[in-house]
């Protein structure tokens, strides 16, 4: 099997262009890509491994790569159980950037959350996400049960 770099790269633009469109970003494509890595690396922070993997393998490889990028697996999982801390370690991923990208508010992190999760259902099933939701902490189901309900 050959790999394809610039199909994947032109999948990644196209998707990033997109997914830029439904979280109402304008064309801040840079701002769109900072808050996308950040809610994937937060969540593969909080689930585990295994839940990971399953994820990932539906996933296709352009956000593959972002979702294992710099990823080292930790024997300990951060103690998250409600949005307040997930947005936390949202805004940690998302480093000196996330002053301007979250607007102060948690209440637009949430939504670029939800947003995020909701947009991923272009690739991952149902089934798997209802999973995904099954491995976080009871206060935190919500950010993937509200996007199944579609």
């Amino acid at each position: 099997m050959a790999l394809n770099f610039n199909h994947y790269a032109t999948e990644g633009h196209t998707f990033l262009k997109d997914y830029t469109k439904q979280m109402d970003m304008g064309n801040d494509t840079d701002k769109a890509g900072r808050i996308l890595t950040s809610v994937l690396h937060a969540l593969r922070e909080i689930i585990p491994v295994e839940e990971s993997l399953q994820f990932i393998a539906q996933m296709p490889m352009f956000l593959k790569a972002v979702y294992v990028n710099g990823w080292t697996v930790k024997k300990g999982k951060p103690k998250i159980k409600h949005m307040a801390e997930f947005l936390d370690l949202v805004r940690q991923f998302d480093g000196p950037a996330a002053i301007n990208d979250f607007e102060y508010s948690d209440e637009v992190a949430e939504e670029y959350v939800n947003t995020t999760f909701l947009y991923l259902r272009k690739y991952v099933s149902q089934g798997e996400m209802s999973d995904i939701r099954d491995a976080l902490p009871k206060n935190l189901k919500g950010m993937i049960y509200n996007n199944l309900t579609f």
